[in-house]
């Protein structure tokens, strides 16, 4: 089995590529740094940089969402690869491929304003929910009180 969960924060801005043809899609490449757990981390380096691709919507979710210093939870599976350089020098490269991605906490957490719940999934292409207002209850927008359900 081949499969990857990572949490870790964009160390810069999505990459966004289209391919060609009748129906392009969408390729997104970004690093993510993630934090080491070691009780002995005698190399003085505390986060691994992963390599990270996703396609489609994935891509796409990507390109309008995912920003630098953004903290978000993937899943998907490595890819590991070669091809040589332009100096005749075989190169091989390890990626994980994003199947589904996740923010890992809210935009007020990361410090912008906005209300977006840490856990909101975007596996299947949806929108975010609306964050709490800390006492188990969702903020309801002004101007909405004839469309619910209730009195």
């Amino acid at each position: 089995m081949n499969k990857v969960i990572l949490m870790g924060r964009l160390t810069r801005d999505p990459e966004v590529r289209y391919s060609q043809g009748e129906s392009p899609m969408a390729i997104a490449r970004y690093t993510l740094a993630v934090d080491r757990r070691s009780r002995n981390n005698n190399d003085g380096q505390t986060a691994d940089f992963i390599n990270c691709t996703a396609f489609g919507r994935q891509g796409e979710f990507a390109e309008k969402y995912l920003r630098k210093g953004t903290k978000i939870a993937v899943t998907g599976r490595i890819q590991t690869g070669s091809y040589t350089n332009k100096d005749g020098v075989k190169v091989y490269t390890t990626d994980v491929i994003v199947e589904e991605a996740e923010f890992a906490e809210s935009k007020n957490s990361a410090g912008t304003d906005g209300g977006y719940a840490g856990n909101s999934n975007f596996s299947g292409g949806g929108r975010p929910e609306p964050m709490s207002a800390g006492d188990g209850f969702m903020n309801i927008p002004d101007g909405i009180d004839e469309e619910l359900p209730f009195n």
